[in-house]
Parts: C-alpha cells; sequence; structure tokens
C-alpha cells in the first residue's frame, strides 16, 4: 500500500513541476547564466573593396588532397571588422590556367558565407549582385569556405583567432591549433 502511495505522489509531483514550469512566460526565460541584457540585432558594417590581390601577397590553401585547383587568400586584403566578418579576397587558379578571383565575408556567429565583389581581368572589382548570406556546407565543390570557416577562422569550440593568428597558419599552411 506505501509504495502505491509513493507512485501517486511522484506522479502529483511530475504534473505540479509541469504546470509550474509551463505557467512561467517567455520573457522571464534566459538563454545565457550572465546574461545583462538582450543582444541588439546584428548589422552588417559598411563594406569597401580592397585592392586588387598582388601574386606576391597571396598565402597559399590547402583545400583537399585531391583538388585540382590551387586556391589562395590574399594576405593584404584579410581583415575582422566589428561586426565580427572576416573578409578576404579569394584567388582560385585552375589546372588549365583559368583564375577567378572574389572578395568574400565568413560569419563565424551563423557559419554563413557571402559574396561581395568578383574581380575582373583588368584588376578591377564588380560589385556582386546576389548579397545574401549563404550557409557554409561541407561539400566537394565549394570545400574552401569550410576550410576556412572550421581550420582557420572560426574553429570550433576554440577562441576565435586574432587576424596575426590567422595569416601565420595560412603561412604555414596548418590549422590555428
Amino acid at each position: 500500500m506505501s509504495a502505491l502511495i509513493y507512485r501517486l505522489h511522484q506522479g502529483v509531483f511530475a504534473v505540479l513541476t509541469v504546470a509550474v514550469l509551463s505557467a512561467t512566460p517567455a520573457h522571464a526565460q534566459r538563454t545565457a547564466l550572465f546574461e545583462d541584457a538582450a543582444k541588439s540585432p546584428w548589422q552588417e558594417a559598411e563594406v569597401h573593396l580592397p585592392a586588387y590581390p598582388a601574386s606576391a601577397d597571396l598565402l597559399p590553401l590547402d583545400v583537399s588532397a585531391t583538388a585540382t585547383a590551387s586556391f589562395f587568400i590574399d594576405g593584404k586584403s584579410l581583415s575582422i571588422a566589428d561586426d565580427g566578418v572576416v573578409r578576404y579576397t579569394l584567388v582560385i587558379r585552375g589546372s588549365g590556367g583559368a583564375e577567378n578571383v572574389s572578395y568574400e565575408g565568413i560569419r563565424c556567429e551563423t557559419a554563413e558565407r557571402k559574396l561581395y565583389a568578383i574581380g575582373r581581368n583588368g584588376g578591377e572589382w564588380v560589385r556582386s549582385r546576389n548579397d545574401a548570406w549563404q550557409v557554409i556546407a561541407e561539400n566537394a565543390l565549394n570545400r574552401q569556405h569550410a576550410v576556412l570557416f572550421k581550420e582557420y577562422f572560426c574553429p570550433p569550440g576554440e577562441v576565435r583567432p586574432g587576424l596575426d593568428q590567422i595569416v601565420r597558419s595560412l603561412r604555414r599552411g596548418a590549422v590555428v591549433r
């Protein structure tokens, strides 16, 4: 008989706990232990296009052992803005001699990338018509973004590296760990 009463008490306690928790207003819930105030909405900083990359400033980026193209980051264009976006010029050289140049940004907080401009053959920039942020996907086609995100700019579970540390890591050809 006492086991039955004990189980009834457990059930009543569970029902009361759920009722109390569901009665707590949503605005009273915190998302962090030491949260002072709500974060203001993120706003992207104004973007200024860098100087067109020079071959002497290109740092090789190892994307994959099976990659047929060569990837480079222009060390002089690399920046970390107040909005948290890491911006850089990416140069991709195909095995047939073609070269693609783009100015891009990676937002660590949301694992997204954005194309700001595309380079043209005379050393000039053309702003991108698609200015939407895109989720960085780990796939064979655009692996360079995932490598930059995970291994250089925003290593998961670690403190974000500073600009000098990122440049040193790119020069070494190693990840920032």
